[in-house]
Order: structure tokens, then C-alpha cells, then sequence
């Protein structure tokens, strides 16, 4: 694993992957190196414009790249079975699920359906799509796998799963932004080890893990750092994106390991080998995120909120 990079990646060839979020940073990395091994790759992003670009720029950087995008709003449960119907449509398996889009540090608001925001998008939308994507991912085992994109700083937001305000605890007036960002990468590595465990269950080859990219340079940490306005942690933010943070090529590597190198185990957390920087390696994390019982009420309050329901997966 020790300087394990993008050329390690085994052959693609015949494979398809879903990347979300895929139109920029770490996604995007992703989508072209699966591509660039083979892979089909569909571009799962919100905005029709930016994604359409980025297959644009995908097949200018890797000319005999296959990739496509297709709509996807994670923050609107609608447009999730919308995705999930039409990709089903269009490819009868799908091999890798990357789970990587996100929001971070948003001001408190509301998705479409109603959850805050940040729990919403990052965990709730995720884990419908997951479900409604399961058939095909079945399909295409064994070797298929499930990534999904979690954070160090799932450290700053323990959740209660059997919370009946789990979806939007304290409303707007109980808010503090990065407290419900760590909650959602909980959630995240919560919904990881409950459905590698119900996979082991099931006698499933379906192989679910976790990765964070570390301190890399990206969207998702400038747009944070925006939002603080002219302030010091703006200051100190904008600094560490400037000097201290991994490019995003390397932030990229965490979750493109834990897609594709052989032998990652069931509910494998992978994230840079120094923490913030570094090759792949196994990465600790807080030992919540391992209690099967606050998997199994997760899981059961994100089937009620999303009415996506994992029936074939035994509890």
C-alpha cells in the first residue's frame, strides 16, 4: 500500500461505476482514472451544465474515455428514483458505486424533502440511491463494490439514531454547521458498517467501505471557507488550501483505493496514510461508527425518511 497511486489501479475494462458529484475535485479525479483504466463511467452531478462540461473536459484529457452525464439531486429524493430509473434503464449492471458528492459547513437549510441540509444530501440522499441502485449492483456481482465518501471530521457530530428529530435536530435554532457536517459523516461510516454487515449476512460478494480524502485542495473546502466571511478560520482556511493541502489528485487516491485495490475488506476505512496527507492506508475512526446497534436504527430511520427500503438485506 505504501505509495499506492492512480497507475496501480488494476484493468477496468468491462466494468461501469457511478461517480456523484463527479462534475469537479475529488469526483472528478475519480471518474477520469476509472475511465483512463477502462472503466464506463457515468458523471452523476446536479447541475446539467458543469457536468456536461466535465465529460467534455474527461474525453479531452482521456480521448477513448467513455463517460456520460446524467442528472442527479441528491438533495431531492424525486430526482434520486429519477436517476436510479433511468440509469436502470440504460445498463443492466452497475460494478462501483462512489458515493462522493457533498455539501460542508452549508448555513442551516432545508432539501427538498424537508431534512436539513447537509444531513440530507450527504447521508439520506446517498443511502436511497444506494437502495434503488441495489438490483443492478447485485447483477454485476461479485467484484461489485459500494464507496462511500466520509471525513476525518466525522469526529465533530456523534448522532442518536433513535432521535425522532434525527432528520433535523433543533431545527435552525439548535444549528451549528460543522457540528451537523461531523454528524453526517457518521452517518456516513454508520450506513458503511451496517450494510457491509448486512451483506455478510446475505452471503453477498458485495464489497462496502468508507474513504476521506485528508486535507486536499477542493471545492467543497474553499466553498466552507467562504462562508465564514473575512474572518481568522477564513484566513487560517484559505492558507491551508494554499500551502498545506494535498492536491486533489492525491485527495482523490483514498477513495479510488478502496474502489479497485484487490483485498480491501468489508467496511474498510481508507483514508491518507498521515492523516491529512499521504498514500492509501487503513485510517482510524471513532468507535460509534462501529456499534451495530446504531447501524441497525440508522438504517431503519433511513428506510422510514427516504421510503427507499433494502427488503432483500436481512437485519
Amino acid at each position: 500500500m505504501p505509495g499506492w497511486n492512480a497507475t496501480h489501479i488494476p484493468d477496468q475494462s468491462g466494468r461501469t461505476a457511478v461517480v456523484t458529484g463527479a462534475n469537479s475535485g475529488i469526483g472528478y479525479i475519480a471518474a477520469r482514472e476509472l475511465a483512463r483504466r477502462g472503466a464506463s463511467v457515468v458523471l452523476a452531478c446536479r447541475s446539467a451544465a458543469r457536468g456536461r462540461a466535465a465529460v467534455i473536459r474527461l474525453r479531452a484529457e482521456v480521448p477513448r474515455a467513455e463517460a456520460e452525464f446524467m442528472a442527479l439531486d441528491l438533495a431531492d429524493l424525486a430526482s434520486v428514483r429519477e436517476f436510479a430509473a433511468a440509469y436502470g434503464s440504460r445498463y443492466g449492471v452497475l460494478d462501483l458505486l462512489i458515493n462522493n458528492a457533498g455539501v460542508m459547513a452549508l448555513p442551516y437549510g432545508r432539501t427538498a424533502d424537508g431534512f436539513e441540509t447537509q444531513f440530507g444530501v450527504n447521508h439520506l440522499g446517498h443511502f436511497a440511491l444506494t437502495g434503488l441502485l441495489l438490483p443492478r449492483l447485485r447483477a454485476a456481482a461479485p467484484g461489485a463494490r459500494i464507496v462511500n465518501v466520509s471525513s476525518g471530521f466525522h469526529v465533530l457530530g456523534r448522532i442518536d439514531p433513535a432521535a425522532t428529530d434525527l432528520a433535523d435536530p433543533g431545527g435552525a435554532h439548535g444549528y451549528r454547521r460543522w457540528v451537523a457536517y461531523g454528524r453526517s459523516k457518521t452517518a456516513n461510516l454508520l450506513f458503511t458498517h451496517e450494510l457491509s454487515r448486512r451483506f455478510t449476512a446475505a452471503g453477498s460478494p458485495i464489497t462496502a467501505a468508507a474513504a476521506h480524502p485528508g486535507y486536499a485542495s477542493s471545492n467543497l473546502h474553499s466553498g466552507a471557507s467562504k462562508l465564514e466571511g473575512p474572518t481568522l478560520n477564513s484566513r487560517v482556511a484559505a492558507f491551508g488550501n494554499a500551502v498545506l493541502a494535498q492536491p486533489t489528485s492525491s485527495g482523490a487516491l483514498p477513495t479510488l483505493y478502496a474502489a479497485t485495490a484487490p483485498g480491501v475488506r468489508p467496511d474498510a476505512f481508507i483514508g491518507p496514510r498521515f492523516g491529512w496527507r499521504g498514500a492509501p492506508a487503513p485510517f482510524w475512526r471513532a468507535g460509534w461508527t462501529l456499534d451495530d446497534r446504531s447501524g441497525e436504527l440508522l438504517w431503519a430511520a433511513s428506510e422510514k425518511l427516504t421510503g427507499v427500503s433494502y427488503a432483500a438485506l436481512p437485519r
